[in-house]
Formats: structure tokens, sequence, C-alpha cells
């Protein structure tokens, strides 16, 4: 069965950036790695792996894999569980159920700021869940309908 909910397109244009970031830390070891290699002749596979390395990067970092990164991603949050499915190559599916959530939070950096986007972060006694760069309004929403269900839950028990 898959899952309903996707998050908002824009996370591309965030995933992107920050692809694209990566790749200029890269550009400037490789540059780096070009110039030691230059000033101690070392041997010359180190260039083309380097040079390789910096043409295969952007295609990956900045299109492909932000690409099906968010393609995968699904979510849906029921009465009394959260699903969540991610991953590239391996897909996983997480199944918490609402009596575990100990407390919910939704998170800005400065990318999402600027694209009005919000991560929300379920906490259980084991790990923290994120689900990425949803709509500010569903953020907030999400945030406060899993804190209704997860507190209904724990009065129940």
């Amino acid at each position: 069965m898959e899952l309903q909910n996707q998050i908002s397109a824009r996370t591309l244009k965030v995933w992107r950036i920050i692809g694209f970031l990566e790749c200029l830390i890269t550009w400037i070891i490789t540059i780096a790695v070009l110039v030691l290699t230059i000033i101690f002749d070392w041997t010359p596979w180190i260039i083309g792996g380097m040079i390789v390395l910096s043409v295969i990067q952007p295609y990956l970092g900045i299109y492909l894999l932000p690409l099906i990164k968010w393609r995968r991603f699904r979510y849906e949050v029921r009465e009394t569980e959260i699903e969540i499915q991610r991953g590239i190559f391996v897909i996983k599916r997480t199944l918490i159920p609402m009596i575990r959530v100990q407390h919910v939070e939704t998170n800005q950096g400065p990318f999402l700021r600027k694209y009005d986007l919000a991560s929300v972060e379920v906490s259980t006694a084991a790990t923290v869940h994120t689900i990425p760069a949803l709509d500010l309004q569903e953020a907030d929403e999400l945030r406060q309908y899993i804190s209704k269900m997860a507190s209904v839950e724990e009065e129940d028990v």
C-alpha cells in the first residue's frame, strides 16, 4: 500500500541548494589536491580521479539524488500511528505508535525558512523521526494533530 502524503515540491530547491554548497566544498578540495599534486609531483591518476569526481558529483548531488529522495519520501499520520517511508536505493518504512510519542516539534533552518518550509520531528524514547520540509502551515497543523493524538493515547492507558 502506497502512503498518501508527500513533502513539499519546494523541498527540491532547498536540497539542490544544499547539494550545490556541498559541490563547492568538493571543488575547493579538488583545487587544493590538484595544486598539491603539481607541487609534490604525485601520480597523475589523482588528478583524473578528482576531475571525474568534480564532474559526477554535481549531477548526483544537485539533480538526481534530491529528485529520487523527494519522490520516494512519503508519510501518513493516523490516529494510532505514524508511518514514514524514506530512502534512495533501499526503501525503509517506519511505523511509530502514537503511545510511544514523547514530544513533537517543528524546525526551520535558514534554507527552509526562505521557502516557508519546516520539518516535523517526532521523538520517542529510542529515537527521533523526521518528516522533512513541509509547508509551514501544514507542519504546524501536523505537529498539533500528532501532539493531540499522542496525549489522547497516553490518557487512555
